[in-house]
């Protein structure tokens, strides 16, 4: 879809939208907490009016993610309560969310609230900065809910907008959402030679921290390197009330709203962290269809992947044969034989170690039919060359996963002290 019809798309439905504040009163008057006892940071500040943002010259990073328990988004909120910000950033996919994978909104004025909105995907901390001076703001609001893998571009917009901040001298707020797939940290850790959108800096492939978390830590580890020595004039975290550190989406009793276009359930959230390296394989994740990172195939495949898989018995999923015919992406039209992957357990799933499991054995079985993405995207997505090389040399599942202990270990310790849950 083009910038202009997704612009187009986005004044049609704002004609048939109620007045702002019709809408969102009720949100800042009522009280939000009976619906659960974990209270995202929002749903706080929407409860005081958002009075903590007066007197402030405010810019929301966010997208429809942004929501209250009422699923009001918080900037239509903020507006009703007379706490207008003065624009709005759009990361992948856009402020309002109408674009795919690898895509945005541009640059337009929202129509629902007239507030003009930014494009911050692909942008430069140098073009963010810009963007803060040129809409006037002095502090920047981030409130996006991720998915806890590290290639979600989501965390590295935030950090570009923290450095954005250092240049200009804004404080930086994150007001907090819970990690969808707990709190542990899996994975191996990003080699910086390796460094993209998908990766900026050495944390694991499954970090397990939420934004607030990682925004510490990345205020003080990472951003004194990029910015002459400064942190962050002002670094607010407004922390999720009630949430613990082994609690996942499924217990918060918190609506689900899809982080991006192909991220329907949270169960797609447990596996992608692994199931996303098949974008670096030739073979499809399953965009194109209503199960993205569930589904994994490519023609060709048939039922002997899924009983290979079923007999390592890993833990906290199964796998059935399985074909469908995507619509879009990899393969279009085709038909694709394959696996959908089941979660029995989400407590004791690895997605991670799954996906190489899956990997292994794919190439094994299918010699003819698996392969990497001629740019070798796969070491961007699991941050260097070494899975790739152990893969191609025959290495097993348990080999490949424990070379990442001895810093998925040292990981663990590092994060520690910017931990806020327990």
């Amino acid at each position: 879809m083009s910038p202009i019809s997704r612009r187009g798309f986005l004044a049609a439905s704002a004609l048939a939208a109620p007045a702002i504040a019709v809408a969102a009163q009720s949100t800042v008057a009522a009280d939000p907490a009976p619906r659960t006892a974990v209270l995202p940071g929002a749903d706080q500040l929407a409860a005081d009016g958002w009075q903590a943002l007066a007197g402030r010259k405010v810019g929301v990073l966010s997208n429809p993610t942004g929501v209250l328990l009422d699923l009001t988004h918080i900037v239509d909120s903020m507006v009703a309560a007379g706490m207008k910000p003065l624009a709005a950033f759009g990361p992948e996919h856009g402020f309002r969310g109408t674009s795919q994978a690898g895509g945005s909104e541009g640059n337009y004025t929202d129509p629902r609230t007239g507030i003009p909105v930014y494009d911050a995907y692909g942008a430069t901390a140098e073009d963010l900065a810009g963007m803060y001076t040129k809409a006037g703001v002095d502090t920047v609001l981030f409130d996006i809910a991720g998915a806890g893998a590290r290639f979600y571009t989501y965390t590295w917009t935030m950090y570009l907008a923290m450095r954005a901040a250092v240049m200009t001298g804004a404080s930086f707020m994150v007001v907090d959402r819970p990690c969808p797939i707990g709190g542990q940290a899996y994975g191996p850790q990003l080699d910086p030679a390796y460094a993209t959108l998908v990766g900026l800096k050495p944390i694991v492939q499954q970090p397990g921290m939420t934004a607030g978390e990682l925004a510490k830590m990345f205020n003080e580890l990472f951003l004194p390197g990029d910015t002459g020595g400064k942190r962050l004039s002002s670094l607010e975290i407004v922390p999720v009330r009630g949430l613990r550190r082994d609690e996942l989406f499924l217990d918060t009793n918190l609506p689900w709203v899809l982080p991006s276009p192909n991220m329907p359930t949270g169960d797609t959230a447990l596996l992608y962290p692994g199931t996303c390296l098949f974008e670096g394989t030739v073979m499809s994740e399953g965009r194109g269809t209503c199960r993205p990172f569930e589904m994994i195939g490519a023609p060709n495949i048939d039922w002997h992947w899924a009983e290979t898989l079923n007999t390592m018995n890993l833990p906290g999923v199964e796998f059935r044969e399985n074909y469908y015919v995507p619509t879009f992406d990899k393969f279009v039209g085709q038909t694709c034989g394959g696996v959908q992957a089941h979660i029995t357990d989400p407590r004791r799933i690895d997605a991670i170690r799954t996906a190489v499991a899956m990997i292994v054995t794919a190439k094994k079985l299918y010699p003819s039919i698996f392969g990497w993405t001629s740019n070798n995207y796969i070491d961007n997505l699991s941050g260097s060359n070494r899975l790739r090389t152990m893969v191609d040399a025959g290495a097993s599942t348990e080999d490949i996963v424990g070379a990442w202990q001895a810093e998925l270990a040292l990981f663990r310790t590092e994060r520690e002290p910017f931990l806020l849950y327990r």
